[in-house]
């Protein structure tokens, strides 16, 4: 592990986050700035600057909890889909969005998108408080 990565450091215990899942291999927890309710990053505790690094079964056993995850979240978020995408774009480790999807832009390509002027933000901090009742709502889906 990297003494200075972000999510080194939240793998590790040493900075705070909303568990949903943990074992030996994998960390789940909630995106503080959610795209929707329910978004969770998940995130190998080795760390693997990129996703293409990892071992491929690591990479399967993310993308296993995220099928798991979204089973639940249609049932618990009222939605048709939900998207997994490997990113890396703001911290290099690897690490998956599961995301509730309530429109086809919560998670797409600017490719898709007609008017190609736009601009972007960071969705807003979602609060602690928000961030404890769905990650309990989640862990308890889950068993």
């Amino acid at each position: 592990m990297q003494d200075n990565c972000l999510f080194c450091r939240i793998a590790r215990h040493e900075l705070p986050a909303h568990a949903v899942h943990e074992d030996s291999r994998i960390f789940a927890f909630l995106d503080i700035h959610p795209v929707r309710r329910g978004h969770v990053l998940i995130i190998p505790k080795q760390h693997y600057p990129y996703f293409e690094d990892m071992p491929a079964d690591l990479a399967g056993h993310i993308v296993n909890l995220g099928q798991r995850l979204a089973r639940h979240m249609k049932r618990l978020y009222s939605v048709e889909r939900v998207g997994l995408a490997f990113t890396g774009i703001h911290v290099a480790h690897a690490h998956a969005h599961i995301v509730p999807m309530q429109y086809p832009h919560d998670i797409t390509s600017t490719q898709y998108i007609a008017q190609q002027d736009l601009s972007f933000v960071m969705p807003p901090e979602a609060s602690s408080e928000a961030l404890s009742a769905t990650a309990e709502g989640l862990r308890q889906a889950l068993g």
